[in-house]
């Protein structure tokens, strides 16, 4: 099943969306300017309610033409809560200084998961939120109530939040309407992520608010096709496997083929052998100490 991805998304960097009211909640967006290879064209950060009690959902890396744009984007009304979806670099950082020019709580799952030493170089460990979210909790401000999905996978800490209403779910970086997400471990965990995606496909929102790329409707049949590629996915990698070990960059080419942008083959392999742990702990493959191989 080939994915619709939306690669058309044209708003101006620091220019506020209006998204709209769902459920009586006003909805805006504000991308920043930190267009790459793995963040598209910037990280989205939402704004959710109005007046005396706005939210803001990933304020972004340090940036501070962005997280003026968002203080701009407010005159006269006060942000009260700082949600963070997860801890990359490209999404949490922005808190703190939001923190100090509004004095606003943050909240998330909890710090990152893994520590620098352990593979967590990526991670911010900075961030530490006020307010710990597990799942299915509830967070809510004046006009607006969130309920906090955790959704690991492609980070270990990441939340889903799901408005009020059942129209929209804030996907973060586990559903993108333009890409498919990196799970890179020891922090990214593939049987979770594919578990994680199962549970948002049977959700009933009509509309996803990605961290990058454009907002998504009809996201259930998105994500199924995203369950969908990664299942293809992992049977080509399976088949790939044989009885000799072989590394993870060795079976990036057979299964990625040459139109595959060499920046991004490290990300593949980071991928593959989260597929390959996976296939390990459900006994399929096996690592060596030079690559991996089918089981037994």
């Amino acid at each position: 099943m080939s994915i619709p991805f939306l690669r058309d998304d044209p708003l101006p960097t620091g220019t506020v969306e209006e998204l709209g009211r769902f459920g009586g909640t006003r909805l805006r967006r504000i991308r920043c300017g930190n267009p790459g290879a793995f963040t598209f064209l910037g990280t989205n950060s939402y704004l959710i309610g109005e007046g005396g009690s706005v939210a803001v959902l990933d304020p972004g890396p340090l940036d501070e033409a962005h997280q003026a744009a968002i203080l701009a984007a407010l005159p006269g009304e006060t942000i009260s809560h700082i949600l963070v979806s997860h801890t990359h670099r490209d999404h949490s950082p922005g808190a703190a200084p939001l923190v100090a020019a509004t004095g606003a709580k943050t909240a998330g799952f909890g710090p990152h998961q893994t520590p620098r030493e352990a593979g967590g170089e990526g991670g911010d460990h900075d961030f530490h939120p006020d307010i710990a979210l597990a799942d299915g909790d509830t967070i809510a401000g004046e006009g607006w109530r969130l309920t906090a999905l955790h959704t690991p996978g492609h980070c270990a800490n990441h939340l889903c939040f799901a408005l009020e209403g059942g129209e929209v779910l804030f996907s973060a970086d586990h559903v993108m309407s333009w890409s498919t997400s990196v799970v890179s471990p020891p922090d990214g965990d593939m049987a979770q992520y594919m578990a994680s995606l199962q549970r948002l496909a049977s959700r009933g929102e009509t509309l996803f608010l990605p961290g990058h790329g454009a907002p998504l409707p009809q996201p259930a049949a998105f994500t199924r096709a995203l369950i969908a590629h990664r299942q293809a996915r992992e049977a080509a990698l399976l088949a790939a496997l044989t009885d000799r070990p072989q590394p993870v960059e060795a079976l990036v080419p057979p299964l990625y083929g040459s139109a595959l942008d060499p920046k991004l083959r490290p990300a593949a392999a980071r991928s593959l052998l989260a597929h390959l742990i996976k296939l390990a702990e459900e006994g399929q493959a096996q690592q060596a100490l030079d690559g991996w191989q089918r089981s037994g």
